[in-house]
């Protein structure tokens, strides 16, 4: 905006920030994910990424915000992300827009929109990035948050259910993720849930005393959102309450007989869960967790279930869908907790003494990175024992030494930081030698 179009707002914030010298800190419930961690992260991603395109997944990218009509109708105008969770605000023309507080709605509004199903009903997704959410800050849990997402549409059987939960627990697998559990249960339809409303509804009237104030709210409306309740009052009251697997009708029955009988097939392990709903209207028929008691107290570290009604409710054909999220956050902290360090540490430092030797090196780690290999100097005039300390620091596997004994000699010496063992190689055609060294004693990094 000009300087003459800015508002008198505007120019009290800019004057404010010239006076102010205070360091500027992150926002409540957001952070940096800092090197040392990020590797992690594209670790998970790399192999995520990998496993999801060999079940035939194709990734999408879909906005990070929204029209809030989107999520308003599909997650459910009565849910805590519409009511208290999620950042909304006017755009200039006064429409309301939000940043996303998850992903499937998102994607199903790209599957209609762009009319994917005219193609071929049957689509595969996967996506991974921010999702934002004002609640509270806690371990594991932040305001601007990361999921990895995976959708499958077009497929009403409980076969497709069983894919997503393998998928799971084959990727927790590949990244080393042992404490993990899955938990399964039926949401049941909208042909056999209402009986089980009016049961549950007259269970919770009977301890209505015992549970939150929002749970007496939701309970005429929604009482299956009392299930879902975090409060420790309301989860202890819901303890006894009855289980919807015993309102099933026949097909939702049938159907999750199939998901169990075929876990058992792949030998994937679970737990029958009654209590386990999914904070989302548009949930229905089977839903899972991935739960984890690495973190301490035990926690979802990855959830989904099916959806068949929501790329209809937001426009598109009757198509039947299921689908998962995982908590990217939580998950990397599992995994930096029980994996190896992979931040990629450099293949050589060259500790270069004098102008000429500095020209020189700087030459040589261009040349060694093009080739593939990590190579770090330092660019002002240290004393050897300075370079030495920052090699040993950044735990470089090789150092090499070169200064104006070294040029008037036609060698320079390469030190193995492990072993302490040292050589002098000529400097005639010394890049070929060098990525002969290294390629030789380097161990293969995993990818990144």
């Amino acid at each position: 905006m000009w300087d003459g179009m800015a508002s008198s707002q505007e120019r009290i914030l800019r004057v404010n920030c010239s006076r102010d010298r205070t360091m500027i800190q992150l926002i409540r419930g957001f952070k940096d994910i800092l090197p040392g961690e990020v590797e992690t992260w594209q670790h998970i991603e790399n192999v995520a990424r990998a496993l999801f395109q060999d079940f035939g997944f194709k990734e999408i990218r879909i906005p990070i915000m929204e029209r809030t009509e989107l999520f308003a109708r599909s997650i459910g105008e009565d849910t805590d992300i519409v009511e208290k969770e999620m950042y909304t605000f006017p755009d200039r023309k006064g429409d309301l827009i939000t940043l996303r507080p998850e992903a499937t709605a998102s994607i199903c509004r790209s599957y209609v929109q762009h009319k994917m199903y005219a193609e071929d009903p049957i689509q595969k997704f996967y996506t991974i990035g921010p999702m934002f959410r004002r609640e509270r800050p806690q371990k594991g849990r932040y305001r601007q948050f990361y999921q990895i997402n995976v959708e499958i549409f077009g497929v009403l059987s409980a076969l497709a259910d069983a894919v997503l939960i393998f998928l799971l627990k084959t990727l927790c697998e590949r990244l080393g993720v042992a404490d993990v559990e899955a938990h399964v249960n039926s949401l049941g339809c909208p042909d056999c849930r209402p009986g089980f409303k009016n049961r549950l509804q007259t269970y919770i009237a009977s301890v209505s005393q015992k549970i939150c104030a929002d749970c007496r709210r939701r309970k005429d409306r929604n009482p299956l959102r009392v299930l879902d309740c975090k409060v420790p009052d309301c989860r202890a009251a819901m303890a006894d309450a009855p289980s919807i697997l015993d309102c099933l009708c026949d097909i939702c029955r049938h159907e999750f007989q199939l998901l169990q009988t075929t876990l058992d097939g792949l030998n994937v392990p679970y737990v029958l869960d009654k209590h386990l709903v999914r904070g989302l209207d548009y949930y229905t028929r089977a839903t899972f967790e991935f739960q984890t008691r690495s973190l301490g107290a035990q926690s979802a570290v990855a959830g989904g279930g099916r959806y068949d009604k929501l790329v209809q409710l937001l426009g598109g054909p009757d198509t039947p869908a299921t689908g998962f999220a995982i908590g990217f956050d939580r998950l990397a902290e599992i995994v930096q907790i029980q994996g190896p360090d992979l931040q990629r540490k450099p293949d050589l430092y060259i500790a270069a003494m004098g102008d000429k030797s500095r020209a020189l090196a700087f030459g040589w780690i261009c040349e060694l990175g093009k080739q593939g290999f990590y190579a770090e100097m330092d660019f002002q005039d240290k004393s050897l024992k300075s370079q030495m300390k920052r090699a040993h620091r950044i735990r470089a596997s090789h150092v090499l030494m070169v200064g104006e004994n070294e040029l008037r000699s036609g060698s320079v010496t390469l030190r193995n930081m492990s072993t302490k063992n040292q050589d002098d190689i000529p400097m005639d055609r010394l890049m070929e030698k060098l990525v002969k060294r290294l390629s030789a004693e380097k161990k293969p990094h995993k990818e990144m």
